[in-house]
């Protein structure tokens, strides 16, 4: 059997399967909010940080791993259990002083670990993906590499506020004494590895790509941010590695604790999109995943880094080799759940405005639902943008078509640079049940739209990374545990190929935009 773990934000999960018969053995999970109040952290976080910082506490993380081994250990017998990897919430540090990887050799069951490894934290609370507040040092590292576009290039993305670059440089500034005492920096993903290894683990390229720290050309540390970023760094961080890779087998305290075997095997984690990019069966070039979601996120595998001219998308590592891409649209369901309101429609009504009222291309009509500011195109009109057409006097079958095409249209606009022609788009998230929404997906795309229900993809990614160090078929664990749902698959309408004749004018509107965007934020900067 093989066990993957999930290290999210407000929890913490885990599945085991059994590869030989195709079956789960296992599923567990311990939200933090509801099981460990005493951290005070509801949301898996500490609330109210100041100038937009959230920190969460890894004593917390802690207590629950052991929560949910304690959970598994009653449904299963984990001493059968062959490899174990995860993957962690990425961008998220953990600081830790020179006693760690003594503290790790030594630890005893008879005290918690939280109890433990608490002593060899320099930085008492890890910062998050949600910390806003380094916008300052990104500018920074911007400045020291020649503009954002050079750190782009060379990593992936721009400098961006939560990864974990721009949140080690506020740290050194902030408190450079704590920086000096800090040995060792961890991501959530490698500090969990390290733990259940009992000595420190490498960082993976999957999450170690979302750092603004590593080169993906050489799939190292790049000399260049590491200087920009803060001093001796290069001696805090553990070496990069492959996602999988052996690390060590499991420490002697879950042997006596949960009875694994000795010679169970502890490889590195990866962050949390790369292992859902695994688990749903995505991470060979040729299909899409969007996850409509709060916000809309489509992530692929890709054969080679190209990097998004516009800044807009990130890179990171493929855990099952080459690189993966992750756009993020913040007007997803959020936009979509508006206009269903302003019309006071339900979802029924909604779903048979948007397919069988209007036919495909919405007679040329499209609205981009730009209500909160967007990530792409990083533009913050807060309002709703048609290609002339007026939005309030138009009947609700074209408001509600003109704005499910117009999301999907962005996205493909904001990822031709990928230069990928999807064979299948795989949807997944509430919204993907809407079949109006798939179909939505398909013309756009014109490739064949699956949805797909994947119970714990980023677990399950986990699983098949441990799996797939035994020897299993990666394609073969696709098929056993990320089947489609029967009628789920969606084909093209007929005439439905309508992208190409809308691409310049969604060009026009878009460079508009933020042309009025960049005018805007030049005002802020010269008014006193």
């Amino acid at each position: 059997m093989y066990l993957g773990l999930d290290a999210s934000t407000q929890s913490i999960s885990g599945i085991i399967i059994d590869p030989a018969n195709g079956s789960i053995i296992a599923e567990a999970s311990i939200n933090f909010g509801n099981t460990l109040p005493e951290y005070q952290s509801p949301s898996g976080f500490l609330p109210n940080g100041e100038n937009g910082e959230v920190h969460a506490d890894p004593g917390m993380w802690l207590d629950a791993l052991e929560l949910l081994l304690d959970q598994l250990k009653e449904q299963t017998d984990l001493s059968k259990i062959k490899a174990i990897s995860g993957a962690g919430q990425q961008h998220a540090t953990v600081y830790l002083n020179n006693s760690f990887t003594s503290t790790l050799a030594a630890l005893t069951p008879e005290k918690p670990l939280s109890e433990q490894i608490q002593p060899t934290l320099s930085r008492s609370t890890a910062p998050i993906w949600m910390d806003s507040s380094t916008s300052e040092e990104c500018a920074e590292i911007a400045q020291a590499l020649g503009g954002d576009e050079q750190v782009c290039a060379i990593s992936g993305s721009t400098a961006t506020p939560r990864f974990s670059g721009p949140q080690i440089r506020k740290f050194a500034k902030t408190d450079p004494a704590s920086y000096a005492a800090t040995t060792l920096i961890h991501l959530n993903s490698s500090f969990f590895a390290s733990v259940l290894a009992g000595k420190s683990s490498p960082i993976d390229l999957g999450d170690g790509a979302g750092m603004n720290l590593v080169n993906l050309t050489n799939a190292n540390w790049d000399p260049a941010l590491l200087e920009a970023t803060a001093p001796n760094l290069v001696d805090k961080l553990p070496p990069l590695a492959s996602s999988g890779s052996f690390v060590s087998n499991i420490s002697s305290y879950f042997v006596e604790k949960y009875g694994f075997q000795p010679d169970c095997r502890i490889l590195t984690w990866t962050g949390d999109n790369p292992a859902s990019l695994v688990g749903m069966g995505a991470a060979h070039p040729g299909k899409l995943v969007i996850s409509l979601g709060t916000s809309d996120t489509l992530f692929a595998a890709m054969p080679e880094a190209l990097t998004d001219p516009n800044g807009y998308g990130h890179v990171f590592g493929n855990p099952l080799g080459g690189f993966m891409t992750l756009t993020c649209i913040a007007n997803g369901s959020l936009a979509r759940e508006t206009v269903k309101e302003n019309d006071k429609l339900s979802w029924n009504d909604f779903e048979r405005d948007s397919i069988a009222s209007q036919p495909a291309g919405n007679n040329g009509k499209f609205a981009l639902p730009f209500f909160i500011p967007e990530i792409t195109p990083r533009v913050s009109p807060n309002e709703l943008v048609t290609n002339n057409w007026d939005y309030a006097t138009a009947d609700t079958a074209t408001k509600v078509r003109g704005v499910l095409e117009g999301q999907f249209l962005n996205i493909r606009y904001n990822t031709e640079w990928l230069e990928l022609t999807p064979e299948t788009v795989l949807l997944t998230g509430g919204a993907s049940k809407n079949t109006g929404i798939a179909q939505c997906a398909a013309n756009v795309f014109q490739a064949e739209t699956k949805r797909i229900n994947v119970s714990s993809s980023v677990a399950l990614g986990g699983a098949f990374l441990a799996a797939i160090d035994s020897g299993y078929n990666y394609d073969s664990l696709v098929e056993q545990f990320c089947p489609t749902a029967p009628h789920s698959t969606v084909q093209p309408e007929s005439d439905s190929n309508f992208y190409p004749s809308h691409r310049s004018e969604l060009e026009a509107i878009i460079q508009q935009l933020c042309s009025n965007e960049r005018a805007s934020q030049q005002d802020c900067v010269l008014t006193p």
